[in-house]
């Protein structure tokens, strides 16, 4: 029997992601971030006895979601080693899909600490196997270190003087907990936008923890060498640095955005966008799930 959660996430612009991916029922196909597996069973739906499909998670959590199906192979790891599975094995895809977002399981479960709406231990972890946490680098990292990943990963407000307000608590006691930093941090937070403040915060230390942006750049460099010709890459992204990288590798290969031309003005660059603007999700979705407001899904194809 399959082991199912249906509450562990609802999976985001789902339909249209199907679509974008243009699923083969005898293709191959890559879930690199298989989270609550929504995406999983519903590319597991649409191929036949022939396709198979592979999906990643490094969460130990999100591996218990994955359907009992012989077409499906799961590797509890890192997508952005996904080329290294991939060319082990000996396989193209047809198609890749990536959805960036930390699944409502994550945020739910208090002791994962990613959520500032319980007063839990700051671990931020998604696989909790090793590995430096949220309290780790809150109370080792030098006040530079700090402003530079307010600012950079989470786009904080006076990132400098919350940095040093981190720093100035934490000579009396350890910032361990939610409540920890909320105090640390108490006399910048804003009256009227007290949770967007948090919320950038987290996110911010989150991506630190678990290095984000240089497992999504190692991820979109791989994409177009995993892909078969034709294959399509689709990549949902929920805040403006993602899906900056996300553009920036579609239109030239690298997080920059500058094509790289060899003297002859020639580029390897294989990957075109299949549309102009991200597809955002319907008002519908966002009423019925409030999560998904942030997300833009981009979409290129192997040329």
């Amino acid at each position: 029997m399959e082991n199912i959660m249906p509450a562990y996430h609802t999976p985001v612009l789902l339909e249209e992601s199907m679509e974008a991916l243009q699923v083969k029922p005898d293709g191959t196909y890559v879930d690199a971030t298989m989270g609550g597996a929504g995406h999983t069973r519903r590319i597991l739906e649409m191929l036949g006895p022939e396709g198979k499909l592979i999906a990643f998670d490094k969460d130990e959590d999100a591996v218990k979601n994955a359907p009992c199906d012989d077409r499906l192979t799961v590797v509890r790891n890192n997508f952005r080693f996904m080329e290294n599975f991939l060319e082990y094995w000996n396989i193209k895809a047809d198609g890749i899909l990536a959805d960036l977002g930390v699944s409502s399981h994550q945020f739910d479960t208090a002791d994962r600490g990613f959520s500032f709406r319980f007063d839990a231990e700051l671990d931020m972890r998604m696989n909790r196997l090793g590995g430096k946490t949220a309290r780790d680098i809150l109370n080792s990292y030098g006040y530079d270190e700090l402003k530079a990943i307010l600012e950079n990963y989470g786009e904080v407000e006076k990132s400098g003087k919350i940095a040093d307000m981190i720093c100035k608590y934490r000579e009396k006691q350890p910032i361990n907990t939610t409540d920890d930093l909320r105090d640390a941090i108490l006399n910048a937070l804003p009256a009227n936008a007290e949770h967007k403040f948090l919320a950038k915060i987290y996110q911010a230390l989150r991506i630190e923890v678990n290095g984000e942006i240089a497992a999504l750049e190692d991820f979109m460099r791989a994409s177009a060498k995993c892909l078969k010709k034709g294959g399509r890459l689709v990549v949902i992204t929920y805040h403006s640095i993602e899906d900056r990288i996300v553009k920036n590798f579609i239109k030239s290969g690298n997080a920059d955005g500058q094509l790289d031309k060899d003297i002859f003005g020639r580029s390897d660059h294989d990957l075109k966008a299949v549309n102009k603007k991200p597809i955002l999700p319907s008002e519908d979705e966002i009423r019925a799930n409030t999560r998904s407001r942030s997300a833009k899904l981009r979409t290129a194809e192997k040329i």
